[in-house]
């Protein structure tokens, strides 16, 4: 398999077992066997199971797939072609009955490539011999600004017509795994669904983003941008109630437009592609040159993949960038260090997370801004576990417009986590989302603030200073234990163990 970089990344928590916890939290109860149970609030709202994510939700290990193609790099000029055609002649191989073909084995050397490599069938696993000076190196060349792995299916998720019925309940909270319907009469056990939550002119006024304090090229928030969708797969059907596969990670109301459920076909997305154990470089002039590659590897319309041991140094943007249809996606062990750009907006976005039930793990950056992070309206569960930010330029958290169900779990940074309303930033970011935990996070300083409506963002077990935010009067988020950390120590394996226990 080659020499695998190891990463050996320590996170050193400051954590008392004796006291540690002294007083019981508002939020759930840790039980004698080491499970939890999460207390409602006054709604029936709780902290979500975050569990189910990464890759094959955390139920997998990553495979070990055989090498069926070794390659060399060049011996002179670009080694694109030769990466690009082993690729394309593993895609052309039959899979096997774990849906995979292979993986290509990148040998020891340089690579230079001055265009991308592009991935766009299911079953395929690029390795190199090893993430550092000494292993396999990609150096993207050139000035175009692109991604210099790109894997994606083609198309996008259609609605099954004929198969639309409402939500009769008044208010489904945070945490639930079910809804009830008007026709479940349209569904079937194991079909995948989208809730669909429209977005209404009550609720922009009654979030307050109606009225974004103006400076130039700020834009009001429109209802029409803000229909919601959130992909499930029907696990059970009793009665008139819809049992999903992911619990709902933003209260559903009503007051602002309710919720309908539908059916959806997705034949385009790709699944089981892996990327591994290689360091990725980008060319550059200055270090603040932004005519040159901005991301090392981008997904976008897959299922279950995985990126493990990659290096990513001197991109505009991301190592890793998770577009809005990668679902089941596990980064780990991997660094994103020294980007060179101007430090301004659009740029440094170590790992960037768009899709939905995506894992980051275990991973570094440096002289990033926005290291873990999501876009706007990322509609979760997503999780960042176990990784270090170090030398920062911004804020790490959600970042604009939106984003729901999103676990920010041992993180360590020099700098800050931010869940705030960012007003004007942008052109009107404003609520950056709901249902954002931060737990047992190390900070510079941190601002938790949670939206006017629709449900609730939390600070547990954070050490740094606790700041208003960007602007005065935002209602508070929900702090507990500010400058000592609780047990269990990490929510999301915590979780992942109590499921796993289940009978």
């Amino acid at each position: 398999m080659g020499t695998i970089c190891k990463m050996g990344i320590v996170i050193v928590i400051l954590f008392n077992l004796s006291s540690a916890f002294a007083q019981e939290s508002k939020y759930y109860t840790v039980n004698g066997d080491g499970s939890l149970t999460l207390k409602p609030d006054r709604e029936g709202n709780i902290i979500p199971d975050f569990s189910r994510v990464g890759y094959h939700m955390g139920d997998r290990e990553f495979p070990k797939i055989k090498v069926v193609k070794s390659v060399a790099p060049a011996e002179k000029g670009s080694s694109q072609e030769i990466i690009q055609r082993a690729i394309d002649e593993v895609a052309a191989m039959k899979p096997d009955k774990s849906g995979f073909r292979g993986t290509i084995l990148l040998k020891k050397g340089i690579y230079t490539i001055s265009g991308a490599i592009t991935i766009n069938t299911s079953g395929i696993v690029l390795r190199g011999e090893g993430c550092d000076e000494n292993g396999t190196r990609l150096i993207a060349t050139g000035k175009d600004r692109r991604s210099l792995i790109q894997v994606s299916g083609l198309g996008n998720p259609k609605e099954v017509k004929g198969t639309r019925t409402k939500i009769t309940n008044e208010y489904v909270s945070v945490g639930k795994f079910f809804v009830n319907v008007e026709n479940p009469e349209n569904f079937k056990v194991g079909e995948e669904i989208i809730i669909y939550r429209p977005g209404t002119a009550n609720w922009i006024k009654d979030l307050q983003m109606d009225k974004i304090i103006e400076r130039p090229g700020t834009k009001q928030w429109e209802a029409s941008g803000y229909n919601l969708t959130f992909e499930r797969k029907i696990t059970d059907i009793k009665g008139n109630q819809i049992f999903v596969n992911q619990p709902i990670v933003m209260p559903l109301e009503k007051k602002y437009g309710g919720a309908e459920v539908y059916k959806f076909s997705y034949s385009g997305r790709i699944e089981e592609v892996g990327i591994e154990n290689i360091l990725f470089e980008s060319e550059y002039t200055s270090d603040t040159d932004e005519e040159h590659s901005w991301k090392a590897i981008d997904f976008d319309k897959i299922d279950n993949g995985w990126v493990s041991n990659v290096v990513s140094k001197y991109f505009a943007t991301s190592c890793v960038n998770l577009g809005k249809y990668a679902r089941y996606i596990t980064v780990t062990d991997s660094k994103c260090l020294a980007a060179k750009s101007v430090i301004t907006g659009g740029r440094r976005y170590s790992f960037n997370v768009d899709g939905a039930f995506n894992l980051v793990k275990n991973c570094e950056t440096t002289e990033g801004r926005h290291d873990y992070v999501s876009g706007a309206k990322t509609m979760g569960p997503n999780v960042f576990y176990n990784c270090k930010a170090s030398k920062t330029h911004a804020d790490i958290g959600p970042h604009h417009r939106w984003s729901a169900g999103a676990l920010y779990d041992n993180i360590v940074t020099d700098g800050e986590i931010n869940i705030q309303d960012r007003g004007n930033y942008g052109s009107g970011h404003g609520w950056v989302g709901t249902t954002q935990v931060i737990w047992n996070c190390v900070v510079k300083r941190a601002a938790i603030q949670t939206p006017w409506i629709s449900g609730k963002n939390y600070s547990i077990g954070l050490i740094g200073e606790k700041y208003n935010g960007r602007l005065e009067g935002k209602p508070e988020g929900e702090w507990e234990s500010l400058g000592k950390h609780v047990k269990p120590q990490s929510l999301y394996l915590a979780q992942l163990q109590n499921r796993k226990e289940k009978p």
